[in-house]
């Protein structure tokens, strides 16, 4: 419960010291308001479901329920790597172009597309429910102390062939999509560090180094998931089961708002000023 409060109290934070600063509308901190605004939704998809389960004598959940928990969670993740991407491609235009950064990325277009994030991410994984909804299920054990799309496709016992086909396409048209853009991004931000002057490679490395942090924990995160929807894991200890179940949707909702609090000067500056104002 602690857990949950710090996640909260920390993203709306930060989320409201970046819409009522002038200061900070600008294209990179609208995206980490998206962020922190996803974190909070990620979050509220498992912690109020988890808390019930854990007070409950009785550790089952209706069908409807685990659809929107499913719902909840999968737009959480796929908002996650499409903003990240963004993200990627908001530095890689801030160093490979500088000069023309302010006419690129305006903050008209930076809020189109986080509009189009949620709205692309939220009609996706409707469909995603909408084709598992009508499934007969066959079982009613889920080996994971939250629902997923996967598990429900696996307990069912009728056809499940248009919702595997969709889960690749999903992958084609949400997923890769949005890795493409940040290996791009992120290679030719390599390129110009290596054959720009020190200088450049000290604003990239400066610039860069929390979105790297952060997409190695969605990458550990997002790994540990496919890992465990994959392979069996009956051999492994029941409580690093639950860690690996818990740390993608937990990761980044903890670890952002710190990521970005510390290292973004002009975000750290406001929140301490705030700080000490409160304590006077």
């Amino acid at each position: 419960m602690s857990l949950y409060l710090f996640i909260v109290v920390a993203n709306v934070m930060l989320t409201v010291v970046i819409c009522m600063n002038r200061s900070l509308h600008e294209p990179m901190y609208m995206f980490l308001c998206s962020l922190f605004v996803n974190e909070l939704y990620g979050s509220a998809g498992l912690f109020p479901f988890l808390l019930v389960q854990i007070l409950s004598d009785v550790h089952t959940v209706s069908v409807p329920l685990c659809l929107m928990q499913i719902r909840w969670l999968n737009l959480y993740g796929s908002v996650e790597c499409f903003t990240l991407g963004a993200m990627s491609y908001d530095r890689y235009v801030a160093i490979c172009f500088p000069l023309q950064y302010n006419t690129h990325m305006t903050c008209c277009k930076v809020a189109k597309i986080v509009s189009f994030i949620w709205f692309y991410n939220t009609l996706f994984t409707a469909v995603a429910i909408s084709l598992s909804a009508p499934l007969q299920l066959c079982g009613n054990i889920i080996n994971k102390v939250y629902c997923d799309n996967y598990s429900i496709i696996k307990l069912a016992c009728s056809d499940t062939t248009v919702n595997n086909i969709y889960g690749l396409v999903y992958i084609f048209i949400v997923t890769l999509p949005a890795i493409s853009l940040i290996l791009f991004s992120y290679m030719r931000i390599l390129k110009v560090c290596f054959s720009g002057s020190k200088q450049t490679q000290q604003k990239a490395i400066r610039t860069c180094t929390p979105q790297l942090i952060c997409l190695l924990i969605f990458s550990l995160g997002s790994c540990f998931e496919i890992t465990q929807r994959r392979l069996n894991m009956s051999h492994v200890p029941n409580m690093l089961g639950v860690v690996f179940s818990l740390y993608w949707a937990v990761g980044m909702p903890l670890f952002n708002p710190v990521i970005y609090g510390l290292n973004m000067s002009k975000l750290r500056n406001i929140c301490v000023g705030l700080t000490i104002g409160r304590r006077k």
